[in-house]
């Protein structure tokens, strides 16, 4: 600073000289235009170098003014009582305006370094709004400090776990007690001497921490600001998560919900059945077997039902588990489709399968089992939802490096919103979810096989017009081929 006053001065003076040289040698002029050139120029560099240096300059104007200008030339005799006067005046008006120019420079630097803060805190406060988890932005909270306010390091003190988060970079160290200090005495501390400042963090009237920052020349109205987004981002992000807990607490309750439903739907019908079938054996006198046999019948398929349910929610977890191993070959499509046809003949009775395909398909990279499970699971769904005499079409084609399966029936279909949803676990229609048994299962299992496979499986429908549920397999590689 000292060095630039100097430089300032040297700069003063070489003006004055410059002017006096001017109007003496060069160009002749009256004694108005020479005291307005020597004002400007004192307020030009009282608007670079400040008050000091313009009052120095205004003493040495003054004085060549005098000097050089005003009669008797040559000497600081005045002779003219009215340029007493005019000196006199030459000289306030210019410390005067020196003044005004310092103090408008003074604001201007003011106005532009609040800017510089306010441009800083914004960048820090986006930064703070990009963290969603509490303990990375804990972690990143210092070095965002650092970053943004150029400041040597940074640390930020929580009571709640007597913890300290530290920027990762910076060679000004902190000093610890001093920011849990701040926290304690709830009051700031600024030692500007050593670029030191410790702030509590505060939310409203109440500390929940405290800052440490070294190294950055950062204001008291900054300082609290910085404090009080640090405060605001810790709470809003603690907020998030719990709304997170919150939502995964509800969406688990709705889970129970829908399973309990489900069971007690789905396992209701058979152990009603079964309980039906061994009252009578037990209770009535049944004299002919056929009688018999026809209770027992209904018992056994009752008990395959529930061991059915039992096992599409144990395969269910299995895949989500990632233990259902794969083998897969390259298989024709039509054979899949084939496969699972005749699988479903008796169940399907005398309903038309429309069943074509773009000629000459590749072979798909492919589980057998698995894959003919899903494509069972998509017939019997449409034979379950939509009218028996109506057709059931089943078709394939190829695009690109994916061979696309679909199949459609004419049922009630489905609206947007369930189009959504109809691959959750236990989501079944809205309108027939008590016209039809299921548990739900069957559509999120063959998305789980078809994701296994590397592929995806999407419907579109239309209600009251039916529904397309299609799933895509990928073109087998040369060495899945037999």
């Amino acid at each position: 600073m000292l060095a630039g006053k100097w430089f300032g001065l040297i700069c003063a003076f070489t003006a004055i000289t410059g002017v006096t040289v001017f109007y003496r040698h060069i160009l002749a002029a009256n004694q108005t235009t020479v005291a307005l050139t020597f004002l400007l120029a004192i307020l030009a560099v009282s608007a670079v170098w400040g008050m000091a240096v313009s009052v120095s300059m205004s003493v040495a104007a003054m004085l060549a003014f005098n000097y050089f200008f005003l009669p008797p030339v040559g000497t600081f005799t005045i002779a003219d009582p009215q340029n007493w006067v005019a000196l006199a005046a030459f000289l306030v008006t210019s410390i005067f305006g020196s003044q005004l120019s310092a103090r408008i420079r003074k604001e201007a630097d003011e106005a532009n370094n609040r800017r510089h803060e306010i441009e800083r805190l914004y960048r820090f406060s986006q930064k703070l709004l990009g963290e969603g988890n509490v303990i990375q932005l804990m972690n990143a909270i210092p070095n965002y400090i650092v970053d943004s306010f150029e400041a040597g390091a940074a640390e930020l003190f929580l009571p709640q776990k007597d913890k300290f988060y530290r920027s990762g970079y910076g060679a000004v160290p902190v000093d610890e007690e001093k920011t849990k200090t701040a926290f304690l005495r709830d009051e700031a501390t600024i030692e500007s001497s050593a670029g030191l400042a410790f702030v509590p963090v505060r939310l409203g009237a109440r500390a929940i921490g405290s800052l440490g920052i070294s190294g950055a020349a950062l204001s008291r109205q900054t300082l609290d600001a910085v404090s009080s987004l640090v405060a605001i981002a810790i709470e809003r992000t603690r907020a998030i998560e719990q709304l997170g807990r919150t939502e995964a607490e509800r969406q688990g309750e709705r889970l129970k919900s829908a399973l309990l439903d489900s069971i007690a739907h789905d396992f209701r019908t058979p152990l009603t059945s079964m309980k039906a079938a061994v009252t009578s054996l037990l209770g009535a006198e049944i004299t002919e077997r056929a009688q018999s046999v026809e209770l027992l019948t209904i018992i056994n398929e009752e008990c395959d039902r529930l061991n059915h349910l039992v096992e599409e929610a144990s395969e269910m977890a299995r895949l989500e588990a990632g233990e259902v191993e794969l083998h897969f070959e390259a298989l024709p499509i039509g054979e899949i489709i084939q496969a699972a046809v005749t699988r479903l003949r008796g169940t399907l009775g005398g309903r038309v399968i429309d069943s074509h395909s773009t000629t000459n398909l590749p072979p798909v990279r492919a589980d057998l089992e698995r894959i003919e499970d899903v494509l069972v699971k998509l017939i019997d769904n449409a034979n379950l939802y939509s009218p028996a005499e109506q057709p059931i079409t089943i078709s394939a084609e190829a695009n690109g490096e994916m061979v696309t399966v679909s199949v459609a029936d004419r049922g009630p279909g489905l609206d947007e919103m369930e189009q959504e949803t109809i691959f959750d676990k236990f989501y079944r229609g809205k309108d027939q979810r008590y016209l039809v048994r299921g548990t739900g299962m069957g559509l999120p299992i063959a998305k789980a096989i078809v994701a296994a496979h590397g592929g995806t499986i999407s419907v579109t429908s239309q209600p009251e017009h039916g529904s397309v549920f299609s799933f895509t397999l990928p073109v087998a590689r040369n060495e899945d081929r037999r």
